[in-house]
């Protein structure tokens, strides 16, 4: 259950500056909204997660995928382009999160 906590948890943090990006510099009321229940539920999801996961590995990965996941978002739905730097700092990053998943003995399973 823990890790899908922290799935919860990065779905929501990623859903936040989504809202944030249509609330039009927090001018937009619906959208403004969002950004708060968006953040308030992924703290809530992290804050679980942490019962049981240290707070250096949950962040590392709530932060590592939180970043790619916006940044597909950003492409995907607010049309933003990628250059190879920044493809591969994201590849960096999810390689990163991966090692500590899988061959962390610090991190839970």
């Amino acid at each position: 259950m823990t890790y899908f906590y922290l799935a919860a948890a990065i779905v929501c943090e990623v859903a936040a500056p989504s809202f944030l990006k249509m609330s039009d510099g927090m001018t937009r009321v619906g959208p403004s909204i969002g950004v708060a229940i968006g953040y308030a539920v992924a703290f809530y999801f992290l804050s679980l997660t942490l019962r049981t996961v240290p707070v250096g590995i949950a962040y590392a990965i709530w932060a590592g995928a939180g970043v790619v996941l916006i940044t597909l978002v950003g492409v995907f739905a607010f049309r933003q382009a990628l250059d190879m730097a920044a493809v591969v700092g994201m590849l960096l990053i999810v390689t990163g999160v991966a090692v500590i998943y899988l061959f962390s003995k610090t991190a839970t399973h």
